[in-house]
C-alpha cells in the first residue's frame, strides 16, 4: 500500500494505492467525506472499502482531496473535487491499461462526487456509496443512472434522514435495466459508530454476488459465440 503523489488539475495529490498482481485486474477508486469536517483518505470507512476491492484482486486507489493532507489547492464546494477525482481516475487508467472494467465507492460527500464522476465515465460498471447525501444535494443528474450499485445507509443518521436515500434508491432502482440495492445498517448513525463490521460485511457480500454474476454473464457471452 504505497504512499503515491499525482498530478491534479490544481497541483499534486496525495494518495494510497494497491497494484493488483494480475495484469488484467479490475480498478476501483474510493472517495472520502466532506474535506471541511474531517474527511480524508484514511476515514475508516474509506479504508474498509478500500480493503473490500483489495481482497477481491482489484487495483485500488484512495487519495486526498485538495486542501486535504498532502494534497494541494483549497476546498472547491464539489466542484474542483470532481475535477480532482477525474484526475485521479485518469491516473490509475494509466497503469492498467488492460482493466476489463470499473468500479467507484463514496462515503458521504465522497459518495456525491463518486456518482457525479459515473455519469461522466462510462467505463465505471458499478458503485458503492455509502450514506449519500440525498438531503442536502440534487441528484438529478443520474438521469438516467448509467450503473448498477449498492446504497448503504445507517437507520440512526442523524445528519442525513433514512428516507431521503430510500427515496433516491427507489428512484434509480426504477429505471431500465439498472438494479439498486438498498441496505440499511441497524442502529448506525452517519460516522458508523461501533458499526463498521456490519457495514464492511453488506459492502463484501454485495462487491461478491455482483462479481459473481458479472463473470457468469461473461461466461455465457462466450460459449454464445463459440456456438456461432
Amino acid at each position: 500500500m504505497p504512499d503515491v503523489i499525482f498530478n491534479g488539475p490544481d497541483g499534486r495529490l496525495e494518495g494510497r494505492y494497491h497494484q493488483s498482481k494480475k495484469p488484467d485486474a479490475p480498478i476501483a477508486i474510493v472517495l472520502h467525506p466532506h474535506s471541511l469536517h474531517g474527511g480524508n483518505m484514511n476515514n475508516r470507512i474509506v479504508y474498509a472499502m478500500y480493503n473490500a476491492f483489495v481482497e477481491r484482486g482489484f487495483s485500488v486507489l484512495r487519495f486526498n482531496f485538495r486542501g486535504v493532507g498532502r494534497s494541494q489547492g483549497v476546498f472547491d464546494s464539489g466542484i474542483g473535487e470532481l475535477s480532482d477525482a477525474a484526475y485521479a481516475f485518469d491516473w490509475m487508467q494509466q497503469f492498467n491499461k488492460n482493466s476489463p472494467y470499473c468500479w467507484i465507492g463514496g462515503y458521504s460527500f465522497g459518495a456525491l462526487i463518486s456518482m457525479e464522476l459515473m455519469m461522466r465515465r462510462p467505463e465505471i460498471g458499478g458503485f458503492i456509496s455509502v450514506s449519500p447525501p440525498a438531503n442536502t444535494e440534487d441528484f438529478s443528474f443520474l438521469a438516467p443512472c448509467p450503473s448498477s450499485g449498492l446504497i448503504a445507509h445507517g437507520d440512526s443518521d442523524e445528519s442525513i434522514p433514512i428516507d431521503s436515500v430510500s427515496k433516491l434508491a427507489q428512484k434509480l432502482g426504477a429505471q431500465k435495466n439498472i438494479e439498486i440495492e438498498f441496505t440499511t445498517i441497524k442502529g448506525a448513525d452517519h460516522f458508523y459508530k461501533g458499526k463498521v463490521d456490519l457495514l464492511n460485511k453488506e459492502i463484501s457480500r454485495y462487491l461478491d454476488e455482483s462479481l459473481a454474476s458479472g463473470e457468469a454473464k461473461q461466461k455465457k457471452k462466450a460459449s454464445a459465440k463459440k456456438k456461432k
